[in-house]
């Protein structure tokens, strides 16, 4: 209980609140939380006597949001003060919880106690983490809650962890752990149980092989290890010392110098012996170069939060991807009631926001996460009076932010950086006249002009080849005068965007008009990439909201590949595992190669290119531990098998498999090596997917992780799995052994 000494907040929650739970403004009832004892557990239920309750853990919570931050809660404003109200938004695809307290206090005493508890989870070591999740099922066996477990209990327990332990060897460890000899544990020594249990064979024979004695690695044993191993650069000496330090939980090893096996597990649990170099997790990129030379996370369809046929249209998917670091982000406008712009999907039955809305949203959370530029990609479906109106909300709500003029008033040669627009909103729209033209005051003051309609509903109709003329739209002059460095324009070839276009021009493509592009003029792609902006977006047959996979569109240098955001799996991954480094800033600078015009690279023929350094990745499968169940079936046990997959140029992409193990989601063993041979290895990702053998059916999906080839750490590493939305599912995870060689 020491979490809460002393802090009134705390201390309240755990005397409990009752609250209103709303879901709309006809459904609003009142439940009574309460913070439970573990100081990691909310506990609700509703006020008759004799319903069930209801739990949810604070490690679920991602971030609270004061005041009315949410549909559900703008949709009572009128009922019930923002002092009162406050928005629990959890990891993942779950809803959020909107609630409303009794009194303002009562409000600030839940919103401040909730961030401390988080404050408190995050700053939790790997092994106070892995404490808490063991208790967390402990809790969840111990069926009558006397806080102890027999062998049954015990026993059940396992399966639920994925566990299939033979009979003899459970009770061999139950009778072991079983300190008071009760015939009973209870939680310190199921922790103690467990840790037998998940005694790391696989690790011990590592430190075995470099300990001098067989019990310590010495300083000298630690150094050889991090230089033979894990190819260490830099001050060894310096190094070891300090992994002792941190991690080494033995005061008496640490006056040695000295790692016990239990500090070494540590240190190979940690970020530093994990698979994705922390060097590369903060901002190391050069940021001043031309937008153009980054690739920028993209966001198709934002508003939606499901399919785009009947999906539910809502501000919160302009939070979820803002949040996620996605720099540029979809809004597509139509006329709507009393003079107010809507934006939904057109012709469809998703339902429908305000564009003020949106534009309020973006203008709280453009920041949150990164403080380099956002791009609005306006589709404009408006009249000219309700044109208009967008222009007055992007003017009034956003104020400074939006970026109306270039940044020195001059006409600009090329395109500004993100370091250079820092804090800046983008609009990127159809325009009347040319950039030049506006800063001159060229453009008439007639209040509006005539532009080509740009459309993806049309654009299905290109990809069916009906071409028809390109219909006329309206532009209001105010609307036209917030795009400045992002000029929508319909695109002609690349011959003709060489000789004419302007820098500040922005084509679109569909996936199925850029991919036949990529292999007809792979070249001549990069080239027009490497001096202006292209967005690609998924084809609007993919009424599931699906996603195509963006690795073929960076393999030409296309900048703004917008996914549909909302939609789980191998482009989502790809997308994340892209954007994890350089400090999650939805910028990632492409490699030299595509970003000098001279350089004509092809990504169809990367062995033609100057500096062509091919290498060999080697990985060793070695272990997997606590996987996630992934059968809700009682008795089923995952049947866990490895994949390895490599997304990069068409010559790149390859996949290998380990063997599947048997009944073992707990700590299956491999031993199995796989290699691949990679050209380009500056533009290649690795992605490691676990899956559940099913001989007769497709594998269900276990876990996963991307990371690019060039944040990668070699020798024994910790891969730490994401669930299918992106989330972290401790403590799953696989152990391998990395290398990476150059090709012979």
């Amino acid at each position: 209980m020491s979490c809460i000494r002393g802090d009134d907040n705390l201390q309240s929650m755990l005397v409990g609140t009752i609250m209103r739970k709303i879901k709309s403004r006809t459904w609003k009832k009142q439940r009574y939380f309460k913070l439970q004892d573990d100081c990691m557990t909310i506990w609700y239920k509703s006020k008759k006597a004799g319903n069930t309750h209801s739990t949810f853990s604070v490690s679920d919570v991602e971030a609270i949001r004061e005041g009315h931050q949410s549909e559900v809660l703008l949709s009572i404003a009128d009922e019930f003060p923002a002092d009162r109200c406050f928005t629990l938004v959890f990891h993942g695809r779950r809803g959020n919880l909107d609630l409303v307290a009794e009194s303002a206090e009562e409000a600030q005493s839940w919103i401040r106690g909730m961030r401390k508890l988080i404050e408190n989870l995050e700053n939790m070591g790997e092994r106070e983490k892995l404490d808490q999740w063991i208790s967390d099922w402990f809790k969840k066996a111990d069926k009558n809650n006397d806080g102890r477990m027999n062998f049954k209990e015990v026993r059940d327990l396992l399966k639920m962890m994925n566990v299939d332990m033979n009979e003899h060897h459970a009770h061999r460890l139950f009778t072991m752990a079983d300190k008071s000899q009760s015939g009973m544990l209870e939680d310190d020594e199921f922790v103690l149980f467990y840790k037998m249990l998940t005694q790391r064979e696989d690790v011990l024979r590592v430190f075995q092989e470099y300990s001098g004695d067989g019990q310590k690695l010495s300083q000298r044993d630690l150094e050889d290890f991090l230089r033979e191993e894990q190819l260490e650069g830099g001050d060894i000496q310096q190094l070891a010392k300090q992994l002792t330090e941190c991690y080494e939980p033995s005061d008496t090893a640490k006056l040695l110098k000295a790692m016990t096996f239990d500090g070494f597990l540590m240190y190979l649990g940690s970020a530093e012996g994990s698979i994705f170099n922390p060097k590369w997790r903060g901002v190391f990129q050069d940021m001043s170069q031309p937008l153009c030379h980054y690739f920028i996370s993209s966001s198709h369809n934002t508003y939606l939060m499901e399919d785009q046929l009947r999906g539910h249209s809502s501000v919160e998917g302009y939070i979820r991807a803002l949040s996620r670091g996605c720099r540029c982000v979809e809004v597509d406008c139509w006329d709507g009631a009393n003079g107010e712009p809507i934006v939904y999907h057109g012709h469809t039955f998703t339902s429908k926001i305000l564009f003020k809305d949106v534009v309020n949203a973006v203008n709280n959370y453009a920041f949150k996460v990164s403080k380099y530029p956002v791009i609005l990609s306006i589709e404009n479906h408006c009249g000219v009076e309700q044109q208009r109106v967008m222009a007055q909300h992007l003017n009034r709500i956003l104020g400074d932010k939006l970026l109306k003029s270039t940044l020195d008033g001059k006409a600009p040669i090329g395109l500004p950086s993100p370091e250079d627009l820092k804090g800046k909103i983008l609009l990127k729209a159809k325009k009347i006249g040319s950039l030049e033209d506006s800063i001159n005051g060229m453009v008439e003051d007639s209040q509006t002009a005539e532009v080509s309609e740009e459309d993806e509903v049309a654009e299905i109709d290109d990809d069916n080849l009906h071409r028809e003329s390109r219909s006329k739209q309206r532009l209001s002059k105010e609307l036209s005068d917030c795009v400045v460095y992002c000029k929508s324009v319909h695109f002609s070839s690349f011959k003709h965007s060489r000789i004419h276009s302007k820098f500040y021009e922005v084509a679109s493509f569909t996936e199925s008009k850029a991919r036949k592009h990529l292999r007809e003029a792979g070249a001549d792609f990069v080239y027009h990439n490497s001096r202006q902006l292209t967005r690609v977006y998924p084809s609007g047959f993919r009424t599931d909201s699906s996603n195509f996979n963006p690795q073929e569109m960076w393999n030409a240098g296309c900048q703004i590949v917008a996914l549909n955001f909302q939609t789980a799996g191998e482009g989502m991954d790809l997308n994340d595992g892209l954007f994890h480094q350089n400090g999650s800033c939805g910028y990632v600078l492409k490699p030299s190669f595509m970003r000098e015009a001279e350089k004509r690279f092809d990504p169809e023929a990367p062995q033609k290119r100057d500096g062509y350094l091919p290498v060999v990745l080697t990985v060793q499968v070695i272990s997997g531990q606590q996987l996630p169940k992934v059968n809700i079936k009682e008795d089923s046990i995952v049947d866990p098998l490895v994949r390895v997959e490599i997304h990069g140029v068409p010559m790149d992409q390859a996949k290998q498999e380990t063997r599947h193990i048997e009944n073992n989601g707990f700590n299956p063993v491999w031993y199995d090596t796989l290699r691949f041979t990679i050209h380009t290895p500056e533009l290649a990702l690795v992605r490691f997917v676990v899956e559940d053998y099913e001989k007769t059916s497709k594998n269900d999906f276990v876990g996963q992780y991307v990371l690019p080839l060039r944040c990668m750490q070699q020798g024994y590493r910790h891969i730490h799995l994401l669930s299918k939305d992106g989330t972290s599912i401790p403590p799953s995870s696989l152990f391998v052994h990395i290398r990476i060689t150059d090709l012979e």
